[in-house]
């Protein structure tokens, strides 16, 4: 007879869930175009500030991010604001898909038998990600920023009473591989891997955790209803960047071929950090 004291047995641990690749690839590929779309003329801002130099006297072409949108938007018009986005868009589908998939798949993989991910596994797990999408992300970010800045360089040649002749990405690229061979693309390399790198340990773990927060979706899924990870993407993106930024900068800087007269042009991280 047993004895009445004698602890039920404690419940087995659920399985993890099957891992499943294609949908995350489709899911990075979709949100990656979308991304693009809504926000490009805001990243070709960030890249022209980013870029610009202060002159001996103090001088700046852009004054602010909505002196930089009106001078674009008068001087290029409404697809000036979208000037470079054919690379990025064409790119970004593997890019994202690659982040998403590569922080899932570790998030798996590093996950413990009982279900537990602890917060120095998931910020691994989203560093290694970062970590793989530099392959793509460094040409895109290359060919897109020559483009972006295209329009501040011919600005500021104007003024000197120069033209620059104009140029297409796929000009870009034939010409750097015929120069430089594959490595001329993968210019700046190590300054992306130190903006992404960090981006995504930052990013997906505080994605993770603030959408762990919210409330669930009725169908039995376990997962957050759409609002919640929504604003959770905001506020970990928000925060990550805010991180980043100037890694963002200094690759920004270090990847930017043409250069309007009279600006410097750096050798390294280091030598953009001083």
């Amino acid at each position: 007879m047993s004895s009445g004291n004698q602890q039920p047995a404690p419940a087995p641990a659920p399985p993890k869930k099957e891992f499943a690749l294609v949908p995350k690839i489709v899911n990075g590929g979709i949100a990656g175009i979308i991304g693009v779309s809504c926000v490009f003329p805001l990243d070709l801002v960030k890249t022209r500030l980013q870029n610009q130099q202060v002159g001996p006297n103090g001088e700046r072409m852009y004054k602010s991010m909505f002196d930089c949108f009106k001078k674009t938007y008068k001087a290029e018009g409404y697809f000036g604001m979208y000037r470079g986005s054919g690379v990025n868009i064409l790119l970004i589908t593997p890019e994202k898909a690659i982040k998403l998939a590569a922080n899932d798949f570790f998030r798996y993989y590093l996950t413990s038998k009982t279900g537990q991910l602890s917060m120095a596994r998931q910020m691994a797990a989203g560093g290694l990600a970062g970590l793989c999408q530099i392959i793509i992300t460094t040409p895109m970010e290359l060919l897109k920023i020559q483009m972006q800045d295209a329009g501040r360089v011919a600005a500021q040649a104007k003024l000197a009473g120069k033209t620059v002749p104009k140029t297409s990405a796929t000009q870009l690229a034939l010409g750097l591989l015929k120069e430089k061979g594959v490595m001329g693309l993968y210019k700046g390399i190590g300054a992306t891997m130190l903006r992404d790198v960090s981006f995504s340990i930052v990013y997906f773990p505080l994605f993770a955790t603030l959408n762990d927060l919210g409330p669930r979706k009725s169908d039995g899924s376990g997962e957050a209803v759409f609002w919640c990870s929504f604003l959770s993407g905001c506020a970990a993106g928000s925060m990550a960047a805010l991180v980043v930024n100037p890694f963002d900068v200094i690759k920004t800087r270090l990847q930017a071929l043409k250069k309007a007269e009279g600006e410097v042009a750096f050798n390294g991280i280091s030598d953009a950090i001083l």
